[in-house]
């Protein structure tokens, strides 16, 4: 498979995961603005940035890299003031887009590790 610009592995993480989020919280609630604030709770940037913390100690050197290369994109003017929670959930999101084309078992194993951290 040929290697993806990491901007475009952080674009499609972002889709990935919220699709990931929207198909467990949907299963808990019938109301629409519960459902909004479960999933928007799991999706916003402090959250990745905390479970991108959680998984340090499982990456390989290689997501270890790919991580960082994540981190230091460059950031969107209006992300500045949030400079380093943003940069985290870019490179959160640049790993799950990197497990989703690369290796779906990888991304399994992700998502197992980070169930506790979910609460749903």
């Amino acid at each position: 498979m040929e290697e993806m610009n990491l901007r475009n592995y952080a674009y499609i993480g972002d889709a990935v995961w919220e699709l990931y989020i929207r198909e467990k919280t949907v299963k808990m609630t019938n109301n629409s603005q519960n459902l909004h604030k479960l999933t928007t709770e799991k999706v916003k940037m402090g959250f990745q940035a905390t479970l991108l913390h959680k998984l340090e100690t499982y990456l390989t050197e290689e997501e270890q890299e790919l991580s960082r290369r994540g981190r230091n994109l460059p950031i969107p003017i209006g992300r500045r003031q949030n400079q380093s929670e943003y940069r985290q959930a870019t490179a959160f999101e640049t790993l799950i887009g990197w497990w989703y084309m690369t290796n779906p078992n990888r991304l399994s194993e992700i998502y197992s590790i980070l169930a506790p951290e979910l609460g749903i």
